[in-house]
């Protein structure tokens, strides 16, 4: 793909795909487009960036926007700079013949392809990695063919042999340069590695962008016994099994068929030797082989050698759980099931496996199923899915997500996935009493219907734009369930999308949606404007809208009440002996002693008082409210003094007060996308008596999906 030169159509560099609206290139790719200067360091304010997407046809245009912005940043060395790396947000997704790229580590010896960023399939350059050094990955070419230079920059760097991405191209040196004489190579060049990107974008605050990547997952090598080599310890195992030439060669061609080898000659049996090396290398030829001997051993001796034979490969790390047509029959059916509900896996994964830490792919709200193999391949690490009864031997966890699963979906898969399961089991060796176990712990968890979550409560903290949040959803019934955990800095577009994906993506199927969002906040955090961060939605085809427009916003400021000990007792009182208008701050009472004399007085009862005037001033009485148990506060931000009270009249702040939020929300969505917006910019603070905030011993029980971490 190519990022594209303001207003023309020649490319600045290249970009790789993150996700269907994701890409990064490097900063400096970004500021030739502009026009600006190579290394200014300045986000820049353009939106408008054209990308073109080079398929099968003709190539395809997109715009982005700018997400992360790392700038290029030299140092010491005149000839590399670290930085240099930019995200940038597509505003539809990308054509449907492309796909994210598959991230692997840089390390020295891979071969790999560059192209250009004009996209011409003839403009590749291949180079290889001379010194991977740190943030910096050092790349030398041959003497033939094409080389890396301008246009370049900002482009993925494949791997040859399994078409992986280790990195982005950045510069090529040019002979001359600093040490680099016409007298040495002609062909360096040196890229980012793709350890550097990750983590100078979760160190910008993008580590739910790195989270999305799909990284490849590092295959299994021969590992090496304390006693000996892997296959030295099968030998030892395999000779008490399949000793016998006639059953070693009756297998071993069952084997070789399924691997794709070629069988031994003949009737001819492979040597003991032999068959362990084999199963050595191959990381599913261990479950594939005892996938035809576990039915011929019933018991006995026979099936104890199997049992140490499947220990063997498990103990030193070079066999999978799964046999090659387990795995590729089990892709099959979860695949069917994500692609019918994206929800259904990562909710199960919640009860399936409370006891280990799910793959990251597992952890949040949807699955995308191309993320559904690499799950599939961590969690066979994992051989205990929970603690069983005592007697009955654990059955892996794998298997235990697989019952969860089957027991939410339709008849025809839950009935191929509890034969695929007992299948892996008595080939295995478990005892079909553990897997019963897990399977009614399932039905019980399909079978049971929560209250309807009908709330979300984020609770913000931290400088501008490094923010702590921490996220719960509260159901009909009051429980509450932590969703995410203040563990990191986030940008506001990561909390808004955090907060919108949990109210489009409920942990279960009941109530009608989440339309209320309460903000936690101390005093330092009553003026952000929390209504217009925008949220992307995890639907491709929805637009980003501002949480204020899809959510009815309130805050909360649980501090005051640690300064004030009066405030809950007065914020109770207020809302139950509630009966008049709202307490309406103009140039008549604006000053502190005023308003505590009104509202100590006549206006004792009153529930909701509206701010006017100029805003250092108003943030004072704000907070003489909230001190003096006002459960609702409603002010213009934006508002610079009393001549701007107008602006609020089409809210009605004197209308009904339980309506209030819903009428704010209105004038959001109203004005959302408006010719001539208002320049109201209303705030609300909504202290609920009977909402409880979330927290200690008053979260939901992990059997009704609470995320234990």
């Amino acid at each position: 793909m190519s990022v594209l030169h303001d207003g023309a159509s020649t490319a600045a560099g290249g970009a790789a795909l993150l996700s269907a609206r994701q890409l990064v290139t490097c900063a400096h790719v970004v500021n030739d487009a502009l026009g600006r200067d190579l290394y200014a360091a300045a986000p820049p304010a353009a939106d408008g960036l054209r990308l073109a997407f080079h398929g099968p046809e003709s190539p395809q245009y997109r715009s982005a926007r700018l997400s992360v912005w790392v700038p290029p940043q030299r140092g010491s060395s005149s000839m590399v700079w670290q930085g240099d790396l930019a995200v940038l947000e597509l505003d539809e997704p990308v054509p449907g013949w492309l796909s994210p790229v598959v991230w692997r580590d840089m390390a020295e010896g891979q071969t790999l392809r560059a192209w250009h960023g004009g996209g011409e399939a003839i403009a590749f350059a291949d180079t290889e990695v001379k010194l991977q050094e740190g943030r910096f990955g050092y790349l030398d070419g041959q003497l033939s063919g094409a080389a890396i230079g301008p246009g370049f920059s900002g482009g993925p760097l494949w791997a040859t042999d399994d078409a992986t991405v280790v990195g982005l191209v950045v510069a090529h040196v040019m002979p001359g340069d600093g040490p680099m004489s016409p007298q040495t190579t002609v062909r360096r060049s040196w890229a980012v590695p793709w350890q550097a990107i990750r983590d100078e974008l979760e160190r910008a605050g993008a580590a739910e962008t790195v989270a999305e990547c799909t990284v490849h997952q590092r295959a299994y090598t021969t590992a090496v016994c304390g006693d000996g080599s892997t296959a030295g310890s099968l030998t030892a195992e395999l000779w008490s099994l399949l000793g016998d030439p006639v059953r070693r060669a009756q297998h071993a061609r069952t084997l070789a068929a399924r691997l794709g080898y070629e069988p031994p000659a003949g009737e001819s049996a492979p040597s003991v030797e032999e068959l362990a090396q084999l199963l050595a290398s191959e990381e599913r030829a261990l479950a594939t082989l005892t996938e035809s001997v576990a039915p011929t051993v019933q018991g006995g001796p026979s099936r104890a050698g199997l049992d140490r034979l499947l220990a063997v490969g498990r103990l030193t790390g070079t066999a999978r759980l799964l046999s090659l047509d387990e795995h590729q029959f089990l892709l099959r059916e979860l695949t069917l099931a994500a692609v019918a509900d994206a929800a259904l896996l990562p909710r199960a994964a919640r009860e399936a496996l409370r006891y280990i830490v799910p793959p990251s792919c597992l952890s949040g709200t949807r699955l995308n199923p191309r993320d559904l193999d690499a799950a599939v391949t961590e969690l066979e690490a994992y051989r205990d899915g929970g603690q069983p009864a005592d007697g009955i031997p654990p059955v892996p966890a794998l298997l235990t997500l697989v019952e969860y699963v089957a027991a939410a979906t339709a008849p025809p898969v839950r009935e191929a996935l509890h034969a695929w399961s007992e299948r892996v089991v008595a080939r295995l060796g478990s005892h079909p009493a553990a897997l019963q176990l897990r399977r009614a712990d399932a039905a019980a968890w399909a079978a049971y219907r929560p209250s309807p979550v009908v709330r979300l409560v984020a609770e913000i903290s931290g400088p501008p734009d490094r923010y702590q949040c921490a996220l719960w959803e509260v159901r009909q019934d009051g429980a509450t369930a932590s969703l995410a955990t203040a563990d990191r800095p986030r940008s506001a577009a990561e909390i808004a999308r955090l907060i919108r994906e949990a109210a489009e993506n409920p942990r279960d199927d009941c109530g009608q949606g989440v339309t209320h969002v309460d903000i936690l906040v101390g005093r330092e955090g009553l003026q952000l404007p929390f209504d217009e961060w925008e949220a992307a939605s995890s639907v491709e085809f929805l637009p980003r809208v501002p949480l204020g427009v899809k959510f009815r916003i309130a805050l909360r400021c649980p501090e005051v009440s640690a300064r004030a000990p009066r405030r809950e007792a007065e914020l109770r009182r207020r809302w139950e002996s509630a009966h008049a208008g709202p307490l309406v701050v103009d140039e008549s009472c604006a000053s502190p002693e005023k308003v505590y004399a009104l509202l100590e007085t006549s206006h004792r009862d009153t529930a909701q008082v509206v701010l006017h005037g100029p805003r250092a001033p108003r943030e004072a009485l704000l907070q003489l409210c909230l001190a003096l148990g006002v459960p609702v506060v409603l002010w213009d931000r934006d508002a610079e003094n009393h001549e701007h009270a107008h602006r609020l009249d089409d809210i009605a702040p004197a209308g009904p007060l339980h309506q209030l939020p819903e009428r704010i929300q209105h004038f959001r969505a109203g004005q959302y996308g408006a010719g001539i917006p208002s320049p109201a910019r209303p705030s609300l603070v909504w202290e609920n008596t009977e909402l409880p905030l979330p927290g200690g011993l008053e979260l939901l029980d992990p059997a009704e999906g609470a995320d234990i971490r």
